[in-house]
């Protein structure tokens, strides 16, 4: 039986930079991926010829951060495309009002100044909540002291209803009401033209991984641990589970004995979302110039509601759409006709006749990943923030779990997951290392 000095569970980033980190500090280290490729939800599709990101897309604000870091560190491209998170001006937007018809200027900076109103009245609002107050208790409570009629509270309402599921794939009574703490961006936001997947693939260079290993049972003790996979069982000193928290509470993969409390309990409080990318490339443009996003309004925008344009990443007519939450839901079992349809009937109400069939479409199926089970992870009613600092805490010295789901300052992101796998790295090693250690030579 093979022995390491440590096992990492998952070639995705947070498994990388460990592995990375422990190989270069002369540790015998394996990483095991259920997959045939690294990355994780780090994938890109070449299928067109096109790179076109099926997972994480963006570095969100490239101040500070060690992914920006290492991407220049390793010569990657990159692309400015700041989405500013789910903002409402933070770019070129052409809104759409319930009637089909774009809002005017003015029109549509009264929405944002409102939209501004009710965000600054949420801080205190959430400040304040219950412990087992939910994301659409606290947007309420701000609405309610703006005193505006129904319709114009309406508009705002839908806004923070598709905020929740945009940036967390979460209906809005799902999702805490601290749930939304970590929406803030410093500095721009870049995306890969080349694919976000080259980043992963120079994390992994040198390392011993072992691609298409299941595993299926992590057994801890004080004396150590040891892994069974569908190749066989490996010991090691110490393991990292970087696995998404959907795997971790699958019935298919046990940590035995059970996880204890804090961290159970941490675990418990978060749940992976539905949140699923449908790019639409189109034999022309039919939308306005100048437009970094379309979104809608109304009744109609349910479910479709906001078109982001991709086309300048390649020089090809494209438009990103999400099927978040409800709709994410809803469709899972659609066939792609079906989703296309349903997308085209929306923009053919703004746009007529001009909406061509798509040359090319990609749909993401998080939800149906078994290695996944959704695309990233969201705090629960009743969670609290620490919990995702809290899932990371060593467990009888031999266990550590990473991945963007255990960092509470950027979850579900790239950079969360780095920061992740580093800390389980210097928590073996028993001393820091300086973060720069994850790129330089």
């Amino acid at each position: 039986m093979d022995h390491f000095d440590t096992i990492v569970v998952g070639a995705g980033v947070a498994g990388l930079v460990a592995a990375r980190l422990l190989s270069k500090s002369g540790r015998k280290v394996v990483v095991l991926e259920a997959r045939d490729r690294v990355g994780g939800r780090v994938v890109t599709d070449r299928r067109y010829g096109l790179a076109t990101d099926l997972g994480a897309s963006w570095i969100h604000g490239i101040t500070d951060s060690p992914v920006a870091a290492a991407a220049e560190a390793f010569g990657l491209r990159t692309v400015e495309f700041t989405v500013g998170g789910y903002q409402p001006d933070s770019r070129p937007i052409a809104y759409y009002g319930p009637d089909g018809k774009r809002l005017s200027d003015a029109a549509a900076q009264g929405f944002f100044d409102d939209i501004h109103a009710v965000d600054a009245a949420l801080l205190e609002v959430v400040a304040e909540s219950d412990p087992d107050a939910s994301y659409r208790d606290v947007t309420e409570a701000a609405l309610a002291q703006q005193d505006w009629d129904a319709h114009r509270a309406q508009r705002v309402r839908e806004y923070l209803e598709h905020r929740s599921e945009e940036q967390y794939g979460a209906w809005i009574e799902d999702l805490a009401a601290h749930g939304l703490d970590d929406d803030s961006i410093d500095g721009n936001e870049v995306v890969f033209p080349n694919g976000y997947d080259r980043l992963p693939s120079r994390l992994a260079v040198g390392l011993d991984i072992r691609l298409t290993h299941v595993v299926t049972r992590v057994r801890w003790s004080a004396d150590g641990v040891t892994v069974t996979t569908d190749f066989g069982t490996l010991t090691a000193d110490n393991a990292i589970v970087t696995v998404p928290v959907g795997v971790l509470q699958a019935d298919d993969f046990v940590i035995e004995p059970p996880l204890p409390e804090p961290v159970a309990g941490a675990l418990s409080g978060l749940k992976m979302n539905a949140f699923e990318k449908v790019f639409l490339r189109f034999p022309t443009k039919f939308w306005d110039d100048g437009v970094y996003a379309i979104r809608q309004q109304g009744p109609e925008s349910r479910w479709w509601h906001s078109w982001y344009d991709l086309t300048a990443l390649h020089g090809t007519p494209t438009l990103l759409s999400f099927a978040a939450g409800p709709a994410a839901v809803e469709t899972r079992d659609w066939t792609e006709d079906q989703i296309v349809d349903s997308i085209l009937t929306q923009l053919r109400r703004l746009y007529g006749d001009a909406v061509e069939t798509p040359t090319h479409v990609h749909i993401t199926d998080w939800q149906d990943d078994p290695f996944a089970h959704g695309s990233y992870a969201y705090m629960t009613v009743g969670s609290t923030t620490a919990d995702h600092d809290t899932l990371a805490t060593p467990v009888g010295g031999v266990l550590h779990i990473a991945g963007e789901a255990t960092w509470t300052d950027d979850p579900a992101t790239v950079a969360a997951a780095l920061y992740s796998g580093h800390r389980a790295a210097e928590n073996i090693l028993g001393h820091a290392i300086p973060i720069e250690t994850v790129w330089i030579r």
